[in-house]
């Protein structure tokens, strides 16, 4: 697979450690890409620059966070018109509980990751939060019950 014009093998790998280690120190960083700390700091800020790198977080424990338990969502709304997807997309980046919303092709309309406590939560998050949205049809729960991988990074 051809790369990018705008980046090469060092680029990407910058992008795999920093990806699986946010933290890691400059001086760190460059030493394992075999650059100098100025010349590596300089390709951190173009690769990010250019969108390439969207910023920096934490991984956190949902457990610890009492946000354990994980459904996906189905939602089928009763009109597909711009007025009525632009609501429900508004109305969802307000809402902390869902962690991933996707407008989806097919049978539904939005695939939703929904993070909360248990299911009483997730049953106050239906009522309160997702079927008070003007527009919203259906919705299918599927409850997780294992997460076999999660949050693994893009290949680069």
């Amino acid at each position: 697979m051809p790369e990018p014009s705008s980046i090469d093998r060092t680029d990407r790998k910058i992008m795999r450690l920093l990806q699986a280690d946010g933290r890691l120190a400059t001086v760190e960083l460059a030493e394992r890409i075999g650059l100098s700390p100025t010349a590596t700091t300089e390709r951190v800020k173009r690769l990010t620059r250019e969108g390439f790198i969207t910023g920096f977080g934490a991984r956190l424990d949902a457990g610890k966070l009492d946000r354990a338990f994980l459904v996906f969502v189905e939602v089928l709304l009763d009109k597909t018109t711009p007025d009525v997807f632009d609501r429900f997309a508004d109305a969802v980046r307000r809402t902390p509980d869902v962690a991933e919303c996707h407008m989806v092709a097919g049978g539904f309309d939005y695939l939703l990751k929904v993070r909360v406590a248990d299911m009483a939560a997730y049953r106050n998050f239906l009522g309160d939060a997702l079927w008070t949205v003007p527009g919203v049809r259906e919705t299918r729960t599927y409850t997780v019950m294992e997460e076999v991988k999660a949050d693994q990074g893009l290949p680069v």
